[in-house]
């Protein structure tokens, strides 16, 4: 069953970074402004509606393109600079965990969490508040133009009078159109309304109708979001300010054109729309002084210039380039050791003869005080896919190549103990960093003992990607807080709190003959219960407590793993290519002696 908001995490997690990353960037614009104070407010404007579009458009967006033209070449490893790791701080600054127990058994699942369900209905519910008031005044603005009578006045577009005693303003964004108060010409000298006329001009020709619509999409979405709102009360005050300096630089009368607003301002009342460009907008007293005393306004410098073009390619460039530069992590990757490798106490290796072709891989006393690890039934090499996986349950075989043949054919049981101080450290660990470390010990072991010695290198070859399929995910998420806890088995999985990730884990192991790379996005833990026909030729590695008994033979009736996951979870198995990292066996002798 698909059920609501089963990506609720992974879109949280997005929307938070995507704020973090957005507000990143107003704070840059706030101090650039700051630097620019003394410049063209027009430069400031521009500034600051930068900002506001950065809310539509994630960094995410910007990397996945640099990515996709990456796919475009050959892939080849490439070295990162030092700004890749500051790149990747600010696209990820939510560091996530995550933990699994693969032990015990398949708990019932509990009933979905609603909050995501509550937290969308509120965003709607706000959203259609801020849609609301602006829908209710322009439709007072269509009421307003009811009517409206033409005038005859010098302007680049046409001008009506209206009966509303709205402000002066330019209406529309394709089709603009300048309104003006019935009456408001009698009320207003010559130089006063040609001063008037040529400030609404400006917001003709600057489309600051057009630009602050824009910003109205980024309020209707972001209402919640404080910073939202203080971007547009910078880009009212900036926009009125640059038709200001452009009104007296036209060599319009300073005492005629602060009269004309003050008369405006005696006759009319503010314009319902913030896109409807007027003329009493912004801080009115600072507009006035600023119109009388005559403030110096500086043009910029190449060296000024020079820097926003800079700062501005930038904010496109980096993450494109990140995007280009970043190597997809290898699938099926490799452990490898962070320092010395732990070893155990002691270790019986002897040939096994039994010939029943079922290998057992686990721990005694997994979760009590673990001081024993068993193998029974194990070929080396089935032993090194096991020691070396990273990210999945085994490596597939063919991620490991060379040595003798006997390392295919021999089979073995290891009886391995651990010191009393090194058991108990184990036992505090969680099961995956537990899972960890006693593959770092089977990895010395076999370095030991037989004088093992291996290289790893990276290649392009086909591989699996775990997708959502056609009609979307069927699985149920778990209740965040409750247990993980899980049973995986050949051809079986039954698990509550399982992450897709493990899952992968899983299917890199279990007969898909490729390694699996994630691409589903799904971030939560999830109750899974999976059963398909599996390859009986590949041998149980499933980590866990070893046991005497054999497991009860495998259902083979079922459908193939691709069909399972298919119809089972929504997911499908896409084939395509992608960086693997293979590991190559150097050099191995038979076992020295006990």
């Amino acid at each position: 069953m698909t059920i609501p908001g089963l990506w609720h995490e992974a879109w949280a997690a997005a929307a938070v970074n995507h704020l973090w990353q957005s507000t990143v960037v107003a704070g840059v614009a706030w101090l650039l402004t700051l630097a620019l104070r003394k410049n063209q407010a027009r430069t400031r404007y521009w500034v600051w509606m930068a900002a506001s579009v950065k809310f539509l458009v994630p960094f995410a967006a910007f990397v996945a393109a640099g990515a996709w033209l990456r796919s475009l070449v050959p892939a080849r490893p490439v070295a990162q600079p030092a700004f890749a790791a500051v790149m990747q701080g600010l696209a990820q600054p939510l560091a996530e965990t995550e933990t699994f127990n693969a032990a015990g058994a398949s708990v019932a699942a509990h009933s979905a969490d609603f909050l995501p369900l509550v937290l969308v209905a509120v965003w709607v519910l706000g959203a259609a508040v801020v849609l609301a008031r602006w829908i209710r005044g322009w439709m007072s603005v269509r009421a307003a133009m009811r009517g409206v009578r033409a005038i005859e006045i010098e302007a680049d577009v046409p001008a009506f009078a209206v009966s509303a005693a709205m402000e002066p303003g330019i209406f529309g964004i394709f089709r603009p159109v300048l309104l003006l108060p019935e009456g408001i010409l009698s009320r207003l000298t010559r130089a006063q309304l040609d001063a008037i006329v040529a400030h609404e001009m400006c917001h003709v020709r600057r489309r600051d109708n057009l630009t602050f619509a824009l910003h109205m999409i980024v309020e209707a979405a972001f209402w919640f979001y404080p910073p939202v709102w203080w971007i547009g009360a910078r880009l009212i005050e900036e926009r009125e300010r640059a038709c200001d300096e452009a009104v007296v630089q036209q060599g319009g009368s300073a005492e005629s054109y602060a009269e004309g607003i003050l008369n405006v301002c005696r006759f009319c009342v503010e314009s319902p729309l913030a896109c409807a460009a007027g003329v009493t907008g912004a801080d009115l007293k600072m507009r006035i002084v600023q119109i009388m005393t005559g403030t110096a306004v500086c043009r910029l410098t190449m060296t000024k210039k020079l820097l926003l073009a800079v700062l501005a390619t930038s904010v496109v460039a980096a993450p494109v380039a990140f995007g280009l530069m970043q190597e997809p992590l290898p699938a099926g990757q490799i452990l490898h050791a962070s320092g010395p490798l732990p070893s155990f106490e002691v270790a019986a290796i002897k040939p096994d003869h039994s010939g029943s072709g079922h290998g057992r891989i686990g721990a005694a006393g997994m979760s009590a005080p673990m001081d024993r690890f068993i193998v029974t039934n194990f070929t080396i090499k089935d032993l090194i896919r096991w020691a070396w996986a990273g990210k999945s349950v085994s490596l597939p075989d063919d991620q490991v190549s060379g040595g003798p043949s006997w390392i295919n054919s021999e089979h073995y049981d290891i009886d391995a103990k651990l010191e009393e101080p090194q058991a108990a450290a184990m036992a505090k660990l969680s099961p995956p960093d537990r899972t960890v470390q006693v593959r770092l010990m089977v990895q010395s072991l076999l370095a030991d003992r037989f004088k093992l010695v291996v290289n790893d290198t990276t290649v392009t070859r086909p591989i699996y990607a775990l997708v959502i399929a056609k009609d979307g995910p069927k699985l149920q998420e778990t209740v965040p807080g409750s247990p993980s806890q899980g049973f995986g088995s050949r051809g079986e999985i039954r698990a509550h709190g399982m992450p897709i990730t493990l899952l992968v884990r899983f299917l890199s192991q279990e007969g898909v003959g490729r390694p699996v790379l994630d691409e589903t996005g799904l971030k939560g833990k999830y109750d899974i219960d999976l059963k398909w026909n599996p390859d009986l030729s590949s041998p149980d590695m499933m980590p866990g407590p070893s046991s005497s008994t054999e497991s009860a033979p495998a259902d083979t009736s079922g459908p193939s793993i691709f069909t399972a996951l298919q119809e089972q979870l929504g997911l499908k198995l896409k084939a395509t290519k992608g960086p693997v990292e293979d590991l190559v066996i150097m050099h191995i002798d038979h076992p020295t002696a006990n």
